[in-house]
């Protein structure tokens, strides 16, 4: 994810945090700084606190991602944002079994850490618990020693939202995996997303009605949460089994690592392709990279048509193979950023080029008549 800086890695997993969480620590800050009227002591204060919540989120997240695994879904990487923890799957099993595991381990993980401060809290004789007046009240005041009960309850709250059945959030998934046990995956995907978007109506109306902006932005977030996620499972199920080998362009045509970006403004203009896989000199069939329609505008604008492809070429690329599922190829793409993707044979060789447009093809192709066989071009 761009503008996040590594923070540290655990099983591989690369922990982040976005450059605009900064934000929410100004917030805390300036929040208990003022309402508290504590000065510097309580703008540390909110630091603190707020710090202590995103290391839950984290666990949180590590919890969804350790579980996932576990299965052999590989994890990207874990962000934190002034909204919460972002975990990047490259998939999401579809079966229900597993996908209700995963969910069900970031909420497990924060009742964990609730029931472990509540006996933290018995050992050292402090208070754990307190009521949802208490937590509000806590907000205009620095208390060192509360910060345990705040904790546990921050927990134990995050917990329990999570649970809401409605996508983004864990309850979602929850809710789909249960359906999923009944029906087929697209259509559990349908009704849970229609039940989120639900709750999401529901609560930005209360947040509309009490005056509440901020409720009225999670709504916004969880409506159009949900509809990704059906749209996202409606185009999985569409596309069916159709594989790489039917929807891409077969002998594409190509770069070579020292020819010059003019070469690939001739072949955009001449041709309906806008990016190019980059094979190594000499007349060899093997990729060294792709070059996308926005690196040749960049290339073309800070360095002139006369530089070679390879000095704005992608080199850290994934490829796809003609047996792949479509699906997953789509994915490739939506986790790379990249709109096209080389197809590679057994031996490593370009055969052809997979590209947005040919996966939204065959999709309406699908959408129409689902039993057609896709034909390569």
């Amino acid at each position: 994810m761009n503008w996040s800086l590594k923070l540290f890695k655990v099983k591989g997993i690369d922990i982040k945090v976005h450059m605009t969480f900064v934000l929410i620590l100004i917030w805390a800050a300036y929040r208990w700084s003022v309402s508290t009227g504590e000065g510097a002591q309580g703008a540390l204060f909110g630091i603190v606190a707020t710090l202590l919540l995103f290391f839950s989120v984290t666990l949180h997240e590590l919890g969804h991602s350790l579980q996932a695994l576990k299965y052999g879904v590989k994890v990207r990487d874990i962000t934190l944002m002034p909204m919460g923890g972002l975990a990047r799957l490259e998939e999401i099993p579809e079966e229900p079994n597993k996908e209700l595991r995963i969910a069900l381990a970031g909420p497990l993980v924060n009742f964990g850490i609730a029931a472990l401060l509540i006996g933290v809290g018995a050992l050292l004789n402090a208070r754990a618990l307190i009521t949802l007046e208490e937590l509000q009240a806590s907000f205009g005041s620095v208390s060192w020693s509360g910060l345990l009960a705040y904790l546990t309850s921050a927990n134990l709250i995050l917990g329990l939202f999570n649970l809401i059945p409605a996508f983004p959030m864990d309850g979602g998934r929850v809710l789909r995996a249960l359906l999923a046990k009944k029906m087929n995956h697209a259509k559990a995907t349908k009704i849970a997303a229609q039940v989120g978007q639900g709750f999401a109506l529901l609560m930005g109306l209360w947040g509309f009605m009490s005056g509440s902006w901020t409720l009225v932005l999670i709504a916004i977030f969880v409506w159009m949460g949900a509809g990704q996620e059906n749209q996202g499972a409606q185009v999985k199920h569409t596309l069916g089994g159709t594989t790489v080998g039917q929807a891409m362009t077969r002998s594409p045509q190509a770069l070579q690592v020292n020819d010059p970006l003019s070469k690939a403004v001739e072949l955009t203009l001449s041709t309906s392709q806008a990016d190019f896989p980059v094979l190594e000199w000499g007349g060899s069939n093997r990729v060294a990279g792709l070059l996308c329609e926005i690196d040749l505008l960049r290339g073309l604008q800070s360095l002139g048509a006369n530089a070679a492809v390879r000095e704005v070429m992608r080199t850290r690329i994934r490829f796809a193979t003609p047996d792949e599922p479509l699906h997953t190829a789509q994915q490739k793409m939506l986790v790379n950023r990249a709109r096209a993707l080389p197809v590679l044979n057994p031996e490593g060789e370009l055969i052809g080029l997979l590209t947005a447009d040919d996966i939204n093809e065959a999709y309406r192709l699908m959408a129409i008549t689902p039993k057609l066989a896709v034909v390569a071009r």
